[in-house]
């Protein structure tokens, strides 16, 4: 089963992510923070991370930056949820090494084809 670890400040919306996804059965975690994602990323091995850009402690710039610097971490394909949709902020993330980017609100068709279209990316490279 793929796992996913989502960094999300919203609780609402995190709430939703993971129902979402475990209703599409992928097991997932939530951090509430970019701080908190890195260390979850850490303790435990992940498929793919989701992450929003805004968030308190550490930005999900800072945190995918973090986790692509780390050896362990470094692999994991991350994709950034974001209400930020211009195309410098767009091009930030992937700079910062995201796989992809997807623009809020997002249905949830959208997230679950994203995730499985970067995850097969990811294995073929």
């Amino acid at each position: 089963m793929t796992k996913i670890l989502i960094a999300e400040d919203d609780q609402d919306i995190r709430e939703l992510i993971v129902l979402t996804l475990q209703f599409n059965d992928f097991e997932v975690n939530s951090a509430a923070d970019g701080a908190a994602a890195v260390e979850a990323a850490q303790k435990e091995s992940y498929d793919i991370i989701l992450m929003d850009v805004r968030m308190p402690r550490m930005t999900g710039y800072q945190a995918c930056r973090a986790l692509k610097e780390n050896t362990a971490t470094k692999d994991i394909p991350i994709i950034f949820l974001s209400a930020k949709g211009q195309e410098q902020e767009i091009q930030k993330g992937l700079d910062a090494g995201a796989a992809d980017y997807i623009l809020k609100p997002f249905a949830p068709d959208v997230l679950v084809k994203t995730i499985k279209a970067v995850l097969a990316r990811s294995k073929a490279a």
